[in-house]
Protein backbone atom coordinates (compact mmCIF):
# COMPACT_ATOMS: atom_id res chain seq x y z
CA UNK A 1 0.00 0.00 0.00
CA UNK A 2 2.85 2.49 1.04
CA UNK A 3 4.78 1.80 -2.23
CA UNK A 4 1.91 2.18 -4.28
CA UNK A 5 0.83 5.38 -2.57
CA UNK A 6 4.69 6.62 -3.41
CA UNK A 7 4.59 5.73 -6.82
CA UNK A 8 1.57 7.67 -7.49
CA UNK A 9 2.93 10.93 -5.46
CA UNK A 10 6.40 10.77 -7.14
CA UNK A 11 5.15 12.38 -10.54
CA UNK A 12 3.59 15.25 -8.92
CA UNK A 13 6.38 15.36 -6.38
CA UNK A 14 8.72 15.82 -9.43
CA UNK A 15 5.79 18.15 -11.18
CA UNK A 16 5.72 20.72 -8.10
CA UNK A 17 10.05 20.32 -7.63
CA UNK A 18 9.72 21.90 -11.12
CA UNK A 19 7.99 24.23 -11.04
CA UNK A 20 9.24 25.65 -7.72
CA UNK A 21 12.59 26.02 -9.87
CA UNK A 22 11.34 27.53 -12.85
CA UNK A 23 9.98 30.00 -10.87
CA UNK A 24 13.21 30.69 -9.12
CA UNK A 25 15.11 30.82 -12.36
CA UNK A 26 12.55 33.36 -13.46
CA UNK A 27 13.41 35.51 -10.54
CA UNK A 28 17.13 35.44 -10.83
CA UNK A 29 17.13 35.55 -14.44
CA UNK A 30 15.10 39.08 -13.86
CA UNK A 31 17.48 41.00 -11.88
CA UNK A 32 20.75 39.00 -12.82
CA UNK A 33 23.26 41.61 -14.07
CA UNK A 34 21.28 44.63 -13.30
CA UNK A 35 22.64 47.30 -11.45
CA UNK A 36 21.89 49.61 -8.33
CA UNK A 37 23.65 52.84 -7.83
CA UNK A 38 23.56 54.93 -4.95
CA UNK A 39 24.19 58.14 -5.81
CA UNK A 40 25.11 60.25 -2.18
CA UNK A 41 27.36 61.89 0.20
CA UNK A 42 28.64 61.57 3.61
CA UNK A 43 25.44 59.61 4.91
CA UNK A 44 25.92 56.64 2.16
CA UNK A 45 29.46 56.33 1.38
CA UNK A 46 29.67 55.10 5.28
CA UNK A 47 31.90 57.93 6.69
CA UNK A 48 33.72 57.36 9.51
CA UNK A 49 32.16 53.49 9.45
CA UNK A 50 33.65 50.25 8.23
CA UNK A 51 32.58 50.06 4.75
CA UNK A 52 30.23 47.37 5.60
CA UNK A 53 28.87 49.15 8.24
CA UNK A 54 27.18 51.37 6.06
CA UNK A 55 23.37 51.25 4.74
CA UNK A 56 24.48 50.73 1.41
CA UNK A 57 26.63 47.85 1.85
CA UNK A 58 23.76 46.23 4.40
CA UNK A 59 21.10 46.75 1.48
CA UNK A 60 23.74 44.87 -1.12
CA UNK A 61 23.44 41.91 1.78
CA UNK A 62 19.75 42.18 2.05
CA UNK A 63 19.63 41.85 -1.50
CA UNK A 64 21.92 38.86 -1.72
CA UNK A 65 20.13 37.35 1.51
CA UNK A 66 16.24 37.26 -0.23
CA UNK A 67 17.75 36.09 -3.33
CA UNK A 68 17.82 39.35 -6.01
CA UNK A 69 20.86 39.37 -8.06
CA UNK A 70 21.50 43.18 -8.52
CA UNK A 71 24.99 44.51 -8.45
CA UNK A 72 25.00 48.36 -5.58
CA UNK A 73 27.10 50.33 -6.88
CA UNK A 74 28.04 52.96 -4.09
CA UNK A 75 28.92 56.15 -5.87
CA UNK A 76 28.61 58.16 -2.87
CA UNK A 77 31.55 60.96 -2.06
CA UNK A 78 31.79 62.80 1.54
CA UNK A 79 30.98 66.27 1.49
CA UNK A 80 29.65 65.84 -2.01
CA UNK A 81 26.79 67.96 -3.39
CA UNK A 82 24.26 68.29 -5.92
CA UNK A 83 26.20 69.99 -8.37
CA UNK A 84 29.19 67.58 -7.64
CA UNK A 85 26.68 64.82 -8.75
CA UNK A 86 25.42 66.33 -10.91
CA UNK A 87 28.77 66.50 -12.55
CA UNK A 88 29.60 63.38 -12.02
CA UNK A 89 26.42 61.00 -12.95
CA UNK A 90 27.20 61.19 -16.80
CA UNK A 91 29.91 58.82 -16.09
CA UNK A 92 28.58 56.97 -13.64
CA UNK A 93 25.74 56.32 -16.25
CA UNK A 94 27.82 54.98 -19.03
CA UNK A 95 30.07 53.35 -17.09
CA UNK A 96 27.08 51.52 -14.79
CA UNK A 97 23.78 51.67 -16.59
CA UNK A 98 22.19 51.19 -13.66
CA UNK A 99 18.31 49.83 -13.44
CA UNK A 100 17.42 51.87 -10.36
CA UNK A 101 19.22 54.51 -9.03
CA UNK A 102 18.96 56.37 -5.47
CA UNK A 103 19.96 59.52 -5.49
CA UNK A 104 20.72 60.70 -2.26
CA UNK A 105 22.23 63.96 -1.90
CA UNK A 106 21.32 67.85 -0.98
CA UNK A 107 22.44 67.73 2.70
CA UNK A 108 25.42 69.67 2.16
CA UNK A 109 23.53 72.04 -0.22
CA UNK A 110 21.78 72.55 3.26
CA UNK A 111 24.33 73.10 5.46
CA UNK A 112 26.07 75.17 3.07
CA UNK A 113 23.23 77.93 2.64
CA UNK A 114 23.08 77.37 -0.69
CA UNK A 115 20.25 78.64 -2.76
CA UNK A 116 16.90 76.24 -3.08
CA UNK A 117 16.40 76.93 -6.73
CA UNK A 118 20.43 75.83 -7.28
CA UNK A 119 19.33 72.54 -5.56
CA UNK A 120 15.74 72.07 -7.12
CA UNK A 121 17.59 72.60 -10.78
CA UNK A 122 20.07 70.08 -9.91
CA UNK A 123 18.31 67.68 -8.81
CA UNK A 124 16.06 67.88 -11.99
CA UNK A 125 19.11 67.07 -14.48
CA UNK A 126 20.18 64.75 -12.70
CA UNK A 127 16.42 62.98 -12.68
CA UNK A 128 16.14 63.83 -16.22
CA UNK A 129 19.81 62.41 -17.47
CA UNK A 130 18.89 58.94 -15.31
CA UNK A 131 15.33 58.73 -16.84
CA UNK A 132 16.80 59.14 -20.36
CA UNK A 133 19.38 56.80 -19.43
CA UNK A 134 16.20 54.11 -19.09
CA UNK A 135 17.46 54.36 -14.98
CA UNK A 136 14.53 53.95 -12.75
CA UNK A 137 15.24 56.96 -9.70
CA UNK A 138 14.78 56.54 -6.16
CA UNK A 139 14.79 59.93 -4.39
CA UNK A 140 15.36 60.12 -0.66
CA UNK A 141 14.38 63.26 0.99
CA UNK A 142 16.69 65.44 3.26
CA UNK A 143 15.67 67.71 5.85
CA UNK A 144 18.19 70.15 7.83
CA UNK A 145 18.33 72.13 10.89
CA UNK A 146 16.72 75.68 10.87
CA UNK A 147 20.18 77.56 11.09
CA UNK A 148 19.48 79.72 7.68
CA UNK A 149 15.44 80.22 9.35
CA UNK A 150 12.58 78.51 9.20
CA UNK A 151 11.27 79.13 5.79
CA UNK A 152 14.66 78.16 4.33
CA UNK A 153 14.62 74.56 5.51
CA UNK A 154 10.99 74.29 4.80
CA UNK A 155 11.71 75.19 1.11
CA UNK A 156 14.16 73.16 1.21
CA UNK A 157 12.40 69.95 2.33
CA UNK A 158 9.44 70.35 0.12
CA UNK A 159 11.77 70.03 -3.27
CA UNK A 160 11.75 66.38 -3.16
CA UNK A 161 7.86 66.25 -2.37
CA UNK A 162 7.15 68.41 -5.10
CA UNK A 163 10.06 66.90 -7.71
CA UNK A 164 8.98 63.56 -6.87
CA UNK A 165 4.93 64.12 -7.41
CA UNK A 166 6.29 65.91 -10.87
CA UNK A 167 7.97 63.44 -11.97
CA UNK A 168 6.46 60.30 -10.46
CA UNK A 169 9.44 58.86 -8.42
CA UNK A 170 9.93 56.83 -5.54
CA UNK A 171 10.34 58.99 -2.87
CA UNK A 172 12.72 58.04 0.87
CA UNK A 173 10.58 60.84 2.51
CA UNK A 174 13.39 61.41 5.21
CA UNK A 175 16.46 59.15 4.46
CA UNK A 176 17.48 59.50 8.52
CA UNK A 177 13.90 59.20 10.05
CA UNK A 178 13.89 57.83 12.78
CA UNK A 179 17.79 58.28 13.18
CA UNK A 180 18.87 62.07 13.52
CA UNK A 181 17.30 62.74 16.59
CA UNK A 182 18.00 59.63 18.47
CA UNK A 183 21.80 60.31 19.77
CA UNK A 184 22.07 56.19 20.27
CA UNK A 185 22.64 56.06 17.12
CA UNK A 186 24.43 58.56 15.87
CA UNK A 187 28.33 58.74 15.78
CA UNK A 188 29.88 61.49 18.74
CA UNK A 189 29.84 64.60 15.53
CA UNK A 190 26.45 64.45 16.12
CA UNK A 191 25.66 64.74 12.53
CA UNK A 192 26.69 61.48 10.82
CA UNK A 193 24.55 57.65 11.76
CA UNK A 194 26.48 54.95 13.29
CA UNK A 195 26.17 51.79 12.43
CA UNK A 196 22.93 50.99 13.91
CA UNK A 197 21.86 54.50 12.70
CA UNK A 198 22.57 52.57 9.43
CA UNK A 199 20.89 49.73 9.89
CA UNK A 200 17.61 52.07 10.00
CA UNK A 201 18.46 53.76 7.42
CA UNK A 202 18.55 50.72 5.16
CA UNK A 203 14.76 50.19 6.69
CA UNK A 204 14.00 53.59 5.42
CA UNK A 205 15.25 52.66 2.24
CA UNK A 206 13.88 48.87 2.20
CA UNK A 207 10.36 49.99 2.56
CA UNK A 208 10.38 52.02 -0.45
CA UNK A 209 12.68 49.57 -2.91
CA UNK A 210 10.96 46.29 -2.05
CA UNK A 211 7.96 47.52 -4.09
CA UNK A 212 10.50 48.18 -6.96
CA UNK A 213 12.37 44.70 -7.05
Amino acid sequence: MFFKLLTEVRPILKSAIAILIALIWVVSVQSAGQTIVVLGDSLSSGYGLRIEQSWVSKLEARLRMEGYGYEVINASIAGDTTSGGLARLPRILELHQPAIIIIELGGNDGLRGQPVSNLRTNLIAMIELAKGRGALVVLTGIQIPPNYGQTYTNSFSAVYTELAAEFDLPLVEFLMDNVALDVSLMQSDGIHPNAGGNDVMLENVWAVLAELL
